[in-house]
């Protein structure tokens, strides 16, 4: 038998529906997701492109294996997927190897401790001027505009006290 046009799979749809359900049920084992896939083989066999096909049975046989393999295919692109996640967010490792312990070490703390000490050091040697600019502008959030404003001063004003602020805590920092 040669189909010529889409009624006639839609006919041979309608013939073969409950062996076509029996048949997912049994290669996916839920009743649910068969009747989900029947539905997509429903809609498939409806706008198959125009040809003739020789057996039309086994096109959607084969077609309903192919959603089958489809699903499978995806389940296991979702699972890879949320493992590889899952194995980010809680560091697990492969048998035998030790995770990474991201948390700071005591050496890693005191270097950050040091490094606070030698910052606010560094602040609070800043000519004055130059230390409330930085101060207001970089601690506090304030446009130059603003910080001109409350210190009295020019922008070009704030602008010369922030470059001898940075020049001045960067030679600080690099000794």
């Amino acid at each position: 038998m040669s189909l010529s046009d889409d009624s006639d799979l839609e006919l041979i749809y309608g013939v073969h529906r409950a062996d076509l359900r029996r048949f997912l049920i049994a290669r996916v084992g839920d009743a649910v997701e068969a009747d989900d896939l029947l539905q997509e083989l429903w809609v498939r066999a409806r706008n198959v492109a125009a040809g003739p096909i020789g057996n039309g049975r086994a096109y959607l046989y084969k077609m309903a294996q192919n959603l089958v393999l489809d699903r499978l295919r995806e389940q296991q692109r979702r699972m890879a997927r949320e493992r590889r996640w899952n194995d980010q967010e809680t560091d697990f490792t492969a048998p035998g190897i030790d995770p990474v312990d991201r948390s700071q070490t005591a050496e890693d703390q005191i270097i950050a401790r040091e490094e606070v000490q030698r910052i606010k050091t560094a602040l609070e040697t800043l000519p004055e001027g130059a230390r409330r600019a930085f101060e207001l502008h970089k601690l506090r959030g304030l446009t130059h505009g603003e910080v001109a404003a409350q210190l009295g001063i020019s922008k070009s004003g704030v602008e010369k006290h922030m470059a001898v602020a940075m020049k001045y805590l960067r030679r600080a920092l690099t000794d």
